[in-house]
């Protein structure tokens, strides 16, 4: 298994692995455009592992300046359970570490079990004391 950085090139076999993996997931934000503006701003930051030449897992991460944020962290159904998305995770993590930033957060939804066995077991602690609130800027 190869890790390495993602870029714009990997978008369609990426996003289609995202449809199996994370459809609900998916907005707007997921389009070509602004994952390639997302990839050049945070750049270096996202990863994909690759098996014979075959995108396997992704994770899409960056910053803000002040906390690092893991996005899509996806493994292939048939690749789990071989420590990739753990390999992903912390090569995420050290890549936003680089940039100085000292806290990663990650959004899991509340029905996704495994997600929040796996970030739960990679050491995260779940917050009690926020919530998400979201508008989409078109809204206004």
């Amino acid at each position: 298994m190869v890790i390495r950085e993602m870029t714009i090139d990997d978008y369609e076999e990426v996003y289609a692995m995202w449809q199996t993996t994370s459809k609900r997931a998916l907005s707007k934000a997921d389009e070509k455009s602004q994952m390639e503006r997302y990839l050049e701003h945070n750049k270096g930051m996202s990863q994909v592992a690759v098996i014979d030449g075959k995108i396997v897992g992704t994770v899409l991460a960056g910053h803000d300046g002040r906390r690092g944020f893991i996005h899509h962290m996806a493994v292939l159904p048939d690749y789990r359970r071989k420590r990739i998305g753990h390999s992903l995770a912390e090569k995420a993590i050290e890549m936003i570490k680089s940039q100085g930033i000292d806290k990663t957060h990650i959004f899991c939804y509340q029905n996704n079990e495994t997600g929040q066995s796996f970030w739960r077991d990679f050491g995260f602690a779940k917050r009690e004391d926020v919530f998400v609130y979201s508008l989409g800027n078109d809204e206004i």
